[in-house]
């Protein structure tokens, strides 16, 4: 299995300041991100400060997570940016804050005309699958990915 860190190549940028994916943003979630053969992965460790009902990770902060990765399906693997059209999270366990290390995986399932649909998991520290999604984007060309998303091309990211 082939694995490659994924650079954040926003980091930079002006006004950059991603809840997701920004390593500067005091309060996001400064997620990270590794390719692995045909998906693009991510571990993080949740607070408490993301906590909804006594331990356990807020559905909205899942969701959040879900949306995150599945736009670096986009970047990574499509080679250019778009925005949601559509998420849809099915929660099928608590993830306890108290177990860990979550891992998020997502891959491409489907791609027409400008829709692309990414399909995650999301599995608690214990292995467990706790929520899936499928993510649906409104994806550009890279010339329009570039001028209105600052996406720097796919060089950027390795």
């Amino acid at each position: 299995m082939a694995e490659v860190q994924i650079k954040n190549p926003f980091v930079n940028l002006p006004g950059y300041s991603c809840f997701g994916c920004s390593p500067h943003n005091s309060y996001g979630l400064a997620m990270e991100f590794i390719e692995q053969d045909e998906t693009i992965v991510s571990f993080w460790s949740p607070k408490e400060h993301f906590s909804g009902f006594l331990g356990v990770l807020h559905g909205g902060v899942q969701a959040t997570l879900h949306d995150e990765i599945a736009s670096w399906v986009v970047f990574v693997k499509l080679k250019t940016a778009g925005y949601t059209a559509d998420l849809s999270i099915k929660y099928l366990n608590p993830v306890l804050i108290s177990k860990g290390t979550i891992k998020l995986v997502s891959k491409l399932e489907a791609l027409d005309g400008n829709f692309a649909t990414m399909y995650t998991e999301l599995y608690d520290g214990a292995g467990k699958l706790c929520s899936e999604s499928r993510a649906k984007y409104f994806i550009v060309p890279e010339h329009i990915a570039q001028k209105k998303f600052a996406y720097p091309g796919i060089d950027a990211f390795y």
